[in-house]
């Protein structure tokens, strides 16, 4: 029983570290993305809807 608690000691260290690498990942990404991209994604799709739905009708 004496190992029990270290156990879940580094179980919960092991996953408060996942946790804080996840969070800084995600900001990094967040940041070094830029807006145009998206923009330039959302411009394709609604160019590709426009030129379907001309096909269809």
């Amino acid at each position: 029983m004496g190992g029990k608690p270290d156990i879940i000691r580094a179980i919960v260290l092991i996953f408060a570290v996942g946790l804080v690498i996840t969070g800084f990942t995600s900001l990094q990404a967040s940041e070094g993305r830029p807006a145009t991209a998206t923009e330039n994604s959302a411009e394709r799709v609604s160019a590709y809807s426009a030129t379907t739905r001309s096909e269809f009708r």
